[in-house]
């Protein structure tokens, strides 16, 4: 049981779409860590550059390609 779990969480991590959710993600984390620091200058560009991550790994999962190739 435990073996065709391990194969299928590979299978997804293979999934092109989930490469959009990762990059989705990580701008989230980075735009909670900007908003916290928002008051200094720093703070306002750490903020724009994890929501821009945010948008892009969005835009990315709708690519036709993605969509094409993707399982789901």
């Amino acid at each position: 049981m435990k073996t065709l779990k391990l194969i299928k969480m590979k299978n997804r991590a293979k999934d092109p779409a989930t490469t959009g959710w990762a990059v989705s993600g990580l701008g989230l984390i980075v735009s909670s860590l900007g908003a916290k620091m928002v008051d200094r200058k720093i703070g306002a560009g750490i903020l724009g550059f994890g929501l821009a991550h945010v948008i892009l790994g969005q835009l990315d999962r709708f690519r036709p390609t993605i969509k094409k190739h993707s399982w789901s």
